[in-house]
């Protein structure tokens, strides 16, 4: 198991109370850094939460606010997930 980048985008999008159209979020946002996208540290969190309930992968909150893109945060999350047995 692993999370890609259109998981990750599904889980910003229900965070945000958004629309999977948005034009923020199209694309390879993978290196894209997250305030660009107009998600601040309060919608990390809120992010952070949704992973833990969907991929039972804890985000530790000193990582979390060093975080600036999405491929980075898939990569904690998977590195958790493989790591995990």
């Amino acid at each position: 198991m692993s999370m890609t980048i259109d998981e990750l985008r599904r889980i910003l999008v229900e965070c945000a109370g958004g629309d999977e159209t948005a034009p923020e979020l199209a694309g390879d946002i993978a290196e894209v850094e997250f305030e660009e996208l107009g998600y601040d540290s309060l919608a990390l969190i809120e992010t952070a939460s949704r992973i833990e309930r969907d991929f039972g992968v804890k985000v530790p909150e000193d990582r979390l606010v060093e975080v600036k893109t999405p491929a980075e945060l898939i990569g904690i999350v998977n590195g958790q997930l493989a790591g995990a047995v």
